[in-house]
């Protein structure tokens, strides 16, 4: 089987590769803006996944390709990647002493085998409360700007966890277990 990884996430080229999944990348060049923010999370999620492999599919129509792609929800409030500084500032001083989902909408698409797969999967992150010291050194040392929440809990802001229910692969940004049930119904 051959398969496409529509996206440039060296955290999710790392866990398909730990899948033992060869792949090629072909980056999904979207326009994340048209999908309306204020509909169901999870249903946020799994459109912009689809977004990233609908174009790719068409043109690799032999190809399985996975799209997906991570959000951080708080207070009814969809965290995607911050901009500059105040505003990773303010989504980490949101996410201080509270309790997060983290969203990853998942597509896979393959148009010669009639495959048109869409899930999510959500993790809950809790935190412990952090200082403006601790907010600004993780901001100046990580630069977490390609990241959704402000946050990569595979570097530094490990620290910041006090508690995950769920796959601890969905929080990095791809949910491998959830995948690799979906994967065993087709190959």
């Amino acid at each position: 089987m051959k398969f496409i990884l529509a996206s440039k996430s060296t955290r999710r080229q790392e866990i398909l590769k730990k899948m033992g999944l060869k792949f090629k990348i072909i980056d999904a060049q979207i326009d994340e803006s048209i999908i309306p923010q204020n509909i169901d999370h999870y249903e946020y999620s799994i459109r912009l996944a689809k977004l990233k492999v609908t174009d790719i599919s068409k043109k690799n129509p032999n190809y399985t390709v996975i799209g997906a792609d991570t959000i951080v929800s708080i207070n009814n409030k969809i965290l995607n990647k911050p901009k500059n500084f105040e505003e990773a500032k303010e989504m980490l001083n949101l996410l201080s002493n509270n309790i997060h989902q983290v969203i990853t909408g998942v597509s896979l698409k393959n148009q010669s085998l009639d495959i048109n797969e869409n899930f999510h999967d959500v993790s809950f992150v809790s935190f412990y409360k952090l200082s403006d010291n601790e907010i600004n050194y993780y901001i100046n040392n990580y630069k977490p700007f390609d990241k959704a929440g402000s946050y990569g809990i595979q570097d530094y802001a490990g620290l910041f966890v006090k508690n995950i229910r769920g796959s601890y692969d969905n929080i990095v940004g791809f949910p491998s277990s959830k995948f690799y049930q979906i994967l065993k119904k087709y190959f």
